[in-house]
């Protein structure tokens, strides 16, 4: 089998400050940026990765979920829970000073973890986990 990641999803309930996240912090470029107000389908990745991108969607634009639902989604994004990401970088220092120079949520510091990575972790403006670990 040839299987690659082409897209993955994170809600956001804010898409003009999910853009300055993903495109002005973390370096990302724009793909594609549809809808309009809140409902805005945002398309972002690694300019030096075409194929992979991450959508931001906004969490209630499926018809198919209820109110309750909804208001559930809405309190885990608040809370973090919802969604998160692992991205990955050879130079954590240099990424983590970069990240939190962006007046981001830092949630953990460079850190040699037991398990044998090194990694940090923010939050992004929807309250998503997203995780940054060191390549060697």
């Amino acid at each position: 089998m040839d299987l690659t990641i082409h897209t993955t999803f994170l809600p956001h309930d804010d898409p003009e400050a999910s853009v300055a996240f993903y495109r002005d912090v973390l370096g990302f470029e724009v793909r594609s940026d549809v809808g309009q107000g809140r409902m805005r389908w945002i398309t972002v990745g690694p300019a030096d990765q075409p194929g992979t991108s991450i959508l931001l969607a906004p969490p209630a634009a499926d018809p198919g979920i209820t109110e309750d639902e909804r208001r559930t989604i809405s309190e885990m994004m608040a809370k973090g829970t919802y969604g998160w990401i692992l991205l990955a970088t050879r130079n954590l220092d240099d990424t983590f000073d970069r990240v939190q120079s962006g007046d981001t949520e830092v949630v953990q510091e460079p850190t040699d973890q037991p398990y044998g990575v090194r990694d940090c972790a923010f939050r992004d403006p929807a309250g998503n986990l997203v995780r940054i670990q060191e390549l060697r």
